[in-house]
């Protein structure tokens, strides 16, 4: 059968909608794949030129006697450019999508900007010519000249922005001068360092016994060839970003570059001034507060070996460095690795690819390892590397757990526990400083009327509205606002009250129950800005405030030690989430809440407050038990076919209208029924159904789901529900995949 290879001439986010369609002869068939470096004939001149193979199809949408077809092969192949197009297949193939929608994921930067320029202005003469020249124009009342050439006679360079800006002369001055030859304008182009640069330099720190062993593994696997993926599983203050320094000083000494990925955004300041600390501005970062051009130049920076170590979130494993060796992913078990748009990848698993295409190794670190990633260190698919013990030598912290529902019986109905009030107040007196950690934002989790139960909704999606500061009720989906209602628009009732309390509150009840007290807040609504994570966490570090008050982003990988107090509020509120992994997340976020006590000298303790404190997750997040926890969570799994046990296929489908969407959701769900009854693969298939957020934007949201041991038959499934959409008439529906969703449908 003819097949046909789709072909873009560029590699550019601005040409991949356009690819063309060529024939593909017999003889290259074999060495045809997505990545491949083709000659073609192009235009009406038929001009050869190269281009890269997106993907191979065996129909095309234009008749074959119009196409042409591919000349050669390119003999000289661009390795890494070819590499981006065959990454981008692969997830494609993996994931779902469109081969656009994949390539446009690994093509991290849009637009081409052109390198900023820095000019230098120098002297031209010679000293004495240059001075006489000077007191010329004193004599002639030429003050700019004469300031600048006394500047320039003092310095021997300037820069030329310094003299338009702080010196006040203009650029006609300096054309003047530079007519007459009596200076020169250099200019050079450079490339934007989004890093401030740092002077100091950290020495290799005394490693504990644990940290010891884990590099030594490493380094010894690496100097012998072997390329795996490690899992790191470090106590709260083990040390592991020390343990990854010192295996990137390996990698980079061996001439080749390294990726280090962190779950949020708030992590990169202090992450960037650690490794900056040891490798200078060899470092870079790439996340969402950088322009697009300092996005655009981080890129040509590592085209051009410029730096050896990217740090960022998901996207940054996209950098395009020419020969990675390692990929550091701090905080694995964060669902934030995990993309939410099309095509859905994890960054753990796309992590791996890119290490078998580079001929990498990956390490994983966590204090509280995803449930799949602990299941492969126990089967050998990954190497385990424990640590143990807490750097500083220090002990873990002690933990108080809080029965809420006896605090109500004994009349406290604060939002502090006793306990926690006692400590709070002696950390206050003793100067010491507290974290409270609230999985929540704004004033409230919903809006109700205590008089009917009527929950105030967002119009336009199937949620319930939030209350925001300034009587404000907002849809955390859509952005919809409206006036809190006075009275209930059901019954009209003045009882309408909010449920569950937030940040902004808990900031207010400090005030109120501390006056005093120096509160910084740090939430979705209080880090919009540029730098102001960096602003915040550098006002705590330096003891600008008593309390930091936040949601999760307070509680992940920060350092502070004289914070010796960690109060968790509402602990088991992640518990309720509709989600089968909210055992594993309330565990995680508990452990990494506790682990930010006691981190100096001073020993610390945490208040955990919950109404459910007989749960296994928190009685072993408190005991900072994780190989107990485990054992439990890996059994209900088992039990319920739960991922890493089985995986899942959520198959959803987004429409306009109601009917439609339900009827080709049912369609293709019986299309995945007959091909699942006649290979006989026992794949389980669940629905279709509402999904669990029915309605968002006026756009009706339906899934069903498809559960196997063996994610080779989901894929398959996967492959011929995209051919079955491809036959369909009428595109006015969306179908999304998503192989083990880390958020419920």
């Amino acid at each position: 059968m003819q097949q046909y290879a789709n072909v873009i001439v560029e590699i550019s986010q601005k040409n991949v909608d356009r690819p063309f369609s060529y024939i593909i002869p017999p003889e290259l068939l074999p060495k045809c794949r997505p990545g491949v470096c083709v000659i073609i004939p192009f235009g009406k001149g038929n001009k050869l030129i190269t281009g890269y193979i997106l993907e191979i199809t065996e129909k095309t949408q234009v008749a074959p006697d119009k196409l042409k077809a591919i000349a050669a092969l390119q003999p000289n192949q661009n390795v890494m450019e070819g590499r981006m197009i065959e990454l981008a297949a692969w997830i494609r193939e993996q994931y779902g999508s469109t081969m656009i929608a994949a390539l446009k994921t690994v093509l991290p930067v849009k637009k081409t900007y052109q390198p900023k320029e820095k000019k230098s202005i120098v002297l031209n003469w010679k000293e004495d010519e240059a001075e006489e020249y000077r007191a010329e124009c004193e004599r002639k009342h030429q003050g700019a000249k004469a300031r600048l050439l006394q500047e320039v006679l003092a310095e021997g360079m300037l820069d030329y922005q310094l003299v338009v800006s702080k010196l006040h002369i203009s650029p006609s001055t300096v054309s003047s001068l530079l007519k007459a030859g009596v200076i020169s304008v250099n200019s050079e182009n450079y490339y934007r360092n989004p890093v401030k640069k740092i002077q100091s330099k950290e020495t290799d720190k005394q490693l504990t016994q644990g940290q010891l062993n884990a590099v030594n593994r490493f380094t010894n696997d690496y100097e012998a060839g072997i390329r795996k993926t490690y899992l790191v599983h470090g106590i709260t203050g083990s040390g592991k970003t020390e343990v990854y320094i010192r295996m990137i000083k390996q990698v980079v000494g061996m001439g080749k570059q390294v990726i280090v990925l962190i779950p949020e955004i708030a992590l990169t300041y202090q992450t960037v001034m650690r490794f900056y600390h040891y490798f200078g501005d060899r470092v870079s970062v790439m996340n969402s507060t950088l322009s697009p051009g300092e996005k655009f130049d981080q890129c040509e920076r590592a085209k051009r070996r410029e730096i050896d170590i990217i740090i960022g979130p998901r996207s940054a494993l996209f950098t395009p460095f020419p020969d990675i060796g390692l990929i550091v992913i701090d905080e694995e078990h964060e669902p934030s690795y995990k993309s939410e748009n099309m095509p859905k990848y994890h960054a753990r698993e796309v992590a791996g690819k890119i290490a078998d295409m580079y001929g990498a190794s990956v390490v994983l670190g966590s204090a509280t390892p995803s449930v799949e990633s602990y299941y492969h260190a126990k089967n050998g698919t990954y190497e385990l590397l424990p640590l143990k013990m807490r750097a500083t030598g220090g002990t873990l912290p002690m933990v108080y757990t809080i029965d809420l529902r006896q605090e109500l019986r004994e009349g406290n109905r604060s939002i502090f526990s006793r306990k926690l009030t006692e400590l709070l107040a002696d950390r206050l007196e003793r100067g010491e400083q507290s974290m409270l950690f609230l999985n929540r934002r704004g004033y409230a989790g919903f809006i109700s009327c205590r008089s009917c139960g009527q929950v105030m909704k967002c119009p336009h999606c199937d949620v319930s509205l939030s209350e925001h500061g300034g009587n404000r009720l907002v849809c955390h989906y859509c952005g919809y606002e409206t006036e809190k209602p006075k009275v209930c628009p059901k019954c009209g009732s003045k009882y309408i009250l909010s449920f569950r309390a937030g940040t902004e509150q808990i900031e207010e009840q400090l005030k109120k129950r501390f006056p005093g007290v120096r509160v910084l807040r740090m939430d979705g609504d209080t880090t919009k800005q540029k730098d102001s994570y960096e602003k915040i966490l550098s006002a705590f570090a330096q003891k600008e405030a008593d309390v930091l008050v936040g949601t999760q982003m307070i509680v992940k990988g920060h350092d502070f030690p004289d914070v010796t107090l960690v109060g968790i509020l509402a602990a088991d509120l992640s518990l309720a989430a509709n989600d089968y992994r909210a055992g594993e997340r309330t565990f995680a976020l508990l452990t990494q809440a506790a682990g930010r006590a006691g981190r100096g000298q001073r020993a610390g303790e945490v208040v955990i407050q919950s109404y459910q404190p007989d749960h296994y997750s928190i009685v072993k997040a408190a005991e900072q038990d994780y190989e107990g926890f485990y054992e439990e969570e890996i059994l209900y799994r088992e039990l319920s076919g739960y991922p890493p046990i089985f995986y899942i296929l959520a198959v959803t489908f987004i429409a306009k209208d109601e009917k439609r969407g339900y009827d080709i959701t049912l369609s293709m769900a019986e299309a995945a029924g007959k091909m699942i009854e006649g290979e006989k693969w026992g794949v389980q298939l669940i629905g279709p159904a509402f999904a669990s957020i029915s309605k968002i934007n006026d756009y009706y949201r339906f899934v069903f789901f498809l559960k196997n041991r063996e994610k080779d038959k989901l894929i398959r499934i996967k492959d011929m529900l995209e051919q079955k959409e491809q036959k369909e008439e009428r595109r006015d529906y969306q179908m999304q995949f998503d192989f083990n969703p880390m958020n419920p449908f």
